[in-house]
């Protein structure tokens, strides 16, 4: 997937977790803090019990010298209750941070999702036509569920751990700076083998990231595809593919895991040669009576040695839990970086002024907006002045001298004039990759031109906002797309403030009335699988239905009955023809039969126009279009 992932071999790019930490503050800007307050307490106080464990020891010392038991066990008593104390309330900082990051954690992937869809419809056609579709319904799944466990698990974690570490080479260094050099030698070499390990292993745990959104956007054409696979005995084609895309996230897997593997051992087994060495380092300061160098000034005793020990374990597995996060870390962001990326693709821009409003006429002819609506549709252009003319929406769309390319230096358009006129139905006709729906693109404004003028109603398109212009405007593709719901909920997606009866109506027109009767439950019969229970002409005609229904006066007909067969044509035209009557319609079509009808007629070769008239006009020059017609070529 092209400029959304991160690149092979390669580390996260810095700032990704600074934004996704700012990110969860700005989502919860009072429970982030108090949840952090919590992760402190929780954290600072279970670095103390060797503070505990010194001060026993000490008494137990000072007890032995004097003898005296009985004041020692009321000491002894009196610390022990601080320290119950002190756990009773990390025990209930432990619970309210637990379920404050599972609040925010679920809440924010939520809100992520939502973002992310939300943007996603404001992203211009152009990004899915070059995305690999399985590739981004993973960032909903994989990289959101690695974000889940980052943000859950990872980063309470590591706040826990790195509190305790500070806490306790505090602790440390408050009783033996000698001790705690030593310690400090360990950890050094902790870290440096922590960072050669969890190098290569974040390597191909992002690669692995990659991987699965490939493996995801393969399955997810496999699966849209199976009915081709099986035709054509594609099996096992079908596998060995599949077999080339599971082996690579096989081996990028395979090798961050065993990295990863490796590392919390090793540094366990570090951390007991280095409970070894402060034992013995600690043993014998004690033996020769070194003196102690330490911020407390307190000297060098079994009091101090013994908690040191404990200090130097708990140092050790502070240390493993955060080399043991580091790999869901590298994958947590990872999933972090191309959800971000995909909410920083650049949003489909706007800058149209011109708006579509419901208009009535007044006595002297002239149109003023209404607020209810009155079946007549205007422009409504403001002017710099202050001053707004409205304009009566016809369905006059004309190009001037167009250009246009889908990557720049490839021009696919060249010089393309053309006028369609209120109700005129004006036909493309030529070889696949001639042009024709790239025209139908821009009067959509999907892309926008790179030379010329397109103008509808007098009124240049780009000055018109693309919502406005949009609803102006009817489309049946040659791909029908059907949404799970109801046949009449698929109708009445065209115009969701549409009755039952229009929706019945549209159905009729568009010759569909007949077989929706006929199913199980009529309209309310459910549609799954874009419609995978019904027929793709049967889907076809549910399309131009869904048109029908929007009732636009401009029509866009995108090789609308390719799909349907001859007998059934013959009736959709019936109902295309009474559909377009009065309507300015651009259609598209391989079959000539469909467009002999046309006002005007454009043959289009390799982005120009290199005809146009009406059918009888182009049989008389006897040129391309007549060779089309008599059969003497045929279109690609």
């Amino acid at each position: 997937m092209a400029n959304n992932t991160t690149g092979r071999g390669k580390r996260a790019p810095k700032g990704v977790m600074g934004r996704l930490i700012r990110t969860l503050f700005s989502f919860y800007p009072v429970l982030m803090p108090v949840t952090l307050a919590c992760i402190l307490i929780n954290a600072i106080v279970s670095s103390m019990p060797s503070v505990f464990m010194q001060n026993v020891i000490a008494v137990v010392e000072d007890t032995y010298q004097a003898g005296d038991w009985a004041a020692a066990s009321g000491r002894i008593l009196t610390l022990l209750t601080i320290l119950i104390t002190m756990y009773v309330i990390s025990l209930i900082a432990g619970i309210f941070y637990t379920q404050f990051m599972a609040i925010i954690t679920q809440g924010t992937l939520a809100k992520l999702r939502e973002k992310m869809f939300d943007h996603m419809q404001d992203l211009p056609i152009r990004y899915f036509d070059t995305h690999n579709h399985g590739d981004i319904m993973s960032f909903y799944t994989n990289d959101i569920d690695t974000l889940r466990q980052l943000i859950s698990q990872s980063l309470p974690q590591l706040t826990i751990s790195c509190v305790t570490l500070i806490s306790v080479f505090c602790i440390m260094m408050y009783y033996s700076i000698w001790l705690a050099l030593v310690v400090t030698c360990g950890v050094i070499i902790m870290f440096f083998t922590a960072r050669y390990v969890s190098g290569h292993s974040s390597r191909y745990f992002l690669q692995q990231q990659v991987t699965i959104a490939k493996t995801e956007g393969f399955m997810e054409e496999m699966m849209n595809g199976q009915k081709v696979v099986k035709v054509f005995c594609h099996e096992e084609g079908a596998k060995h593919d599949f077999d080339k895309v599971n082996d690579e996230l096989f081996e990028n897997s395979e090798k961050a895991n065993r990295y990863a593997n490796i590392l919390m051992p090793l540094l366990a087994n570090l951390g007991n040669v280095m409970y070894v060495v402060v034992a013995l380092v600690g043993g014998t300061l004690l033996l020769y009576g070194a003196p102690n160098v330490s911020i407390s000034g307190m000297a060098l005793s079994i009091s101090i040695v013994v908690p040191f020990l404990n200090m130097t374990k708990q140092f050790a597995g502070a240390i493993g839990q955060v080399s043991n996060q580091v790999n869901m870390v590298v994958m947590g962001l990872a999933g972090a970086h191309r959800i971000f990326e995909l909410l920083d693709e650049e949003v489909e821009t706007d800058d149209g002024y011109v708006t579509l409003v419901n208009a009535r006429e007044k006595e002297d002819g002239t149109l003023e907006e209404y607020p209810e609506r009155t079946n007549v549709w205007a422009w409504k252009h403001p002017h710099h002045d202050g001053t707004v003319t409205y304009t009566r929406l016809q369905g006059d769309v004309r190009f001037y001298d167009v250009d246009f390319a889908y990557v720049p230096g490839k021009t696919v358009l060249y010089n393309v004039s053309l006028y369609a006129k209120p109700g005129q139905k004006v036909a493309f006709v030529g070889s696949t990759g001639a042009g024709k729906t790239t025209i139908t693109n821009l009067i959509n404004r999907f892309y926008d031109i790179a030379d010329g003028k397109i103008r509808y109603d007098g009124i240049n398109i780009n000055k018109i906002k693309k919502a406005d212009l949009r609803h102006s405007l009817g489309i049946v593709l040659q791909d029908t797309n059907l949404f799970t719901g109801t046949v009449m909920e698929n109708i009445r997606y065209g115009n969701l403030d549409a009755h039952d009866e229009e929706c019945i109506a549209a159905a009729q027109l568009a010759g569909a009335d007949d077989f929706i009767r006929r199913l199980p439950e009529g309209y309310n019969t459910m549609l799954t699988g874009n419609g995978a229970n019904l027929s793709q002409g049967q889907r076809q005609l549910l399309a131009i239905a869904r048109a029908a229904v929007a009732d636009p006066p401009v029509m866009i007909m995108d090789e609308a009955t390719s799909s349907i067969d001859t007998h059934t044509e013959a009736i959709v035209q019936r109902g295309m023809d009474a559909l377009m009557t009065g309507r300015t319609t651009f259609v598209i079509a391989h079959r000539l039969s469909t467009v002999q009808n046309a006002d005007a007629i454009m043959v289009l070769d390799h982005g120009r126009i290199i005809e146009r008239g009406t059918h009888e006009d182009l049989i008389k020059l006897k040129g391309t279009y007549y060779q089309l017609y008599t059969g003497a070529l045929e279109l690609d």
